[in-house]
């Protein structure tokens, strides 16, 4: 039965990728029963991130972007400013949740997120993640370690789409890619991380939410 706990939500502005991520790693080694979950939003310097499933035929040609090897699932994705990372640090035991169904109610999230704004995406039964047509939005990779998850998606929202070219997104040949930005639609990635924040609590533990923190970067 889904035992519903307060989830803080966070914003982070700016961040550097190797230090979020040993933030990730960190609270989820000190965190115990009692610790609230947190969604952390996010955005990154130009990096690549390569999965644990990463194979390097995925790699085309990533120029100067540092690529670094992490230990969530999947593929090779892209994060790049004006793109919004939301870090799902969530115990999933206590939240009554296994990782398949924690997976379709972030993709569900995205796209309720997305439909708000008039834009119909989808998630695909054998690629994670959501897409607009044919083309790639968002993206999603989760690491699991004592009951508990982190990492989390990345959704595009104003950014530079060049750097995607330099790889097979997600592990998928030739993937298009796309942003909320490409249908008219002007929001700054806290706006979006916010909102988006929101629709994933409802959909994950309803009737539960502390207010957002503004802190500064990690």
């Amino acid at each position: 039965m889904n035992q519903s706990s307060p989830i803080v939500v966070k914003y982070l502005g700016m961040t550097d990728y190797q230090r979020a991520w040993q933030g990730m790693k960190d609270f989820t080694e000190a965190r115990d029963s009692t610790t609230a979950d947190e969604l952390w939003i996010t955005e990154h310097a130009p990096v690549f991130t390569q999965g644990q499933n990463g194979r390097p035929e995925h790699l085309l040609d990533t120029g100067d972007i540092p690529v670094i090897q992490i230990d969530r699932g999947g593929q090779v994705t892209y994060h790049g400013p004006g793109q919004l990372v939301l870090y799902c640090l969530l115990n999933i035991n206590r939240l009554g949740l296994g990782v398949r169904s924690l997976v379709t109610q972030i993709e569900v999230s995205i796209i309720e997120f997305l439909a708000g704004y008039g834009i119909e995406a989808a998630a695909r039964k054998n690629a994670p993640g959501v897409y607009v047509g044919a083309a790639k939005i968002a993206a999603l990779g989760l690491r699991v370690r004592k009951g508990c998850c982190y990492h989390g998606l990345s959704l595009n929202i104003d950014m530079d789409l060049a750097p995607f070219s330099g790889i097979n997104p997600c592990g998928l040949e030739g993937q298009a890619v796309t942003q909320v930005a490409d249908f008219d639609i002007a929001i700054d990635v806290e706006q979006a991380g916010r909102e988006l924040a929101e629709l994933l609590i409802g959909n994950i533990s309803p009737g539960y939410k502390e207010p957002g923190l503004s802190l500064p970067p990690i």
